[in-house]
């Protein structure tokens, strides 16, 4: 829809969409350990009318991550309470003011949890449609996950054909994506660990990992040389605490650490750090690094190279975890942290859904 009633608009009615509302979810108190639903609220508002040089983009798809948790505390960078979040979106443009977003056009904005965003060209990526590719793999494979899954592996740890390879949290969005990239590039063994029995068995039948145990059987130390008795090169640590110190035991001389997240402590502040032998830093000639993916946009081009067309040929598979309707956007997030998820975890609008019809007016 197009804005006649504003200035620099288009001659179609814009009057249509004041019919409706907005909702965004605003954070509205910090949570303490594990965090619940009433820490958050669903917010009504009147349509956002964009501004000269902005469009109004309609939300589709919403990612929720790991990282979310981590800035609803009181940090640097955090969430701020009462104001919408922010977070990984797909929308399509429904108004526009500027000539260089289409309308009709689908984008990738950061301007999440919210039903509607306004955006500018230099605020939004235009996504490109890959014949067979769900617009869902540019949140999951070819999104922030799996450039995150990509960068770790190509230049963090540096993969090399043959090396064996650990993955904590291997289940989720960057785990699975890992393991799967991982055994693209030649990875020797590649071991897991998951949150459940079902979890391992299917990062084994279905995601190409070796060996995967269930965290929860016993010390990871334990576990991780039973699934690899010969050590291993690599270390992807999405978890931190005590798996992050089993695989220190375990890495190889001139073994790689990819820091990625620390999910075991997102939910327990007063979680006591991971022990190891320091001393394993030097005598194994060890390194440790950890990244943020926003550093690394560049790479995305290089990424759609290498997945799109193992996508298209089936060599590559997004795994997804799909939850439709908006108003479970906290359920979905919560569900998340919870580990109910397996791979990413992604928030379908109910009219994207195979049986969806139209959003109601609200």
């Amino acid at each position: 829809m197009s804005l006649s009633g504003c200035p620099g608009g288009t001659s179609a009615p814009y009057g249509p969409l004041m019919n409706e509302t907005a909702l965004t979810v605003h954070q509205i108190a910090r949570p303490h350990g594990f965090p619940t639903a009433e820490h958050f609220a669903f917010v009504e508002s009147a349509l956002p009318v964009p501004p000269a040089g902005a469009a109004l983009v309609e939300n589709l798809y919403w990612s929720v991550d790991p990282y979310h948790r981590e800035m609803m505390d009181d940090v640097p960078g955090g969430f701020a309470l009462g104001a919408p979040l922010e977070g990984r979106s797909i929308g399509r443009v429904v108004a526009s003011r500027t000539p260089e977003l289409a309308e009709g056009e689908f984008v990738f904005h950061r301007q999440g949890w919210r039903t509607h965003a306004t955006v500018t060209p230099e605020e939004v990526r235009r996504l490109p449609r890959f014949e067979g590719v769900p617009l869902t793999a540019h949140l999951s494979t070819l999104g922030g996950t799996g450039l995150t899954a990509y960068v770790g592996l190509t230049r963090i740890a540096r993969l090399q054909e043959g090396e064996d390879l650990f993955v904590s949290a291997a289940a989720g969005g960057v785990g699975t994506a890992t393991g799967r990239f991982a055994r693209l590039l030649g990875a020797g063994r590649l071991v897991g660990s998951a949150g459940s029995a079902a979890k391992a068995a299917y990062l084994v039948r279905e995601v190409g990992y070796d060996h995967a145990f269930d965290y929860h059987d016993g010390p990871a130390a334990e576990l991780l040389g039973k699934a690899a008795p010969g050590g291993i090169d690599v270390f992807v640590d999405n978890v931190g605490g005590e798996q992050l110190a089993a695989a220190v035991g375990a890495l190889r001389d001139f073994g790689r650490i990819v820091r990625i997240g620390t999910i075991s402590q997102y939910n327990s502040p007063d979680a006591v750090p991971p022990r190891f032998d320091y001393a394993d830093i030097v005598e194994k000639s060890l390194r440790m690094e950890g990244f943020l993916v926003r550093n690394y946009q560049e790479l995305q081009e290089e990424l759609y190279e290498f997945a799109v067309p193992r996508l298209q040929s089936g060599r590559l598979s997004a795994d997804e975890t799909v939850v439709d309707g908006f108003e479970r956007l906290v359920d979905a997030f919560l569900g998340m942290l919870r580990g109910e998820n397996t791979g990413k975890i992604i928030v379908r609008d109910r009219t994207e859904a195979p049986s969806g019809g139209r959003r109601p007016v609200r």
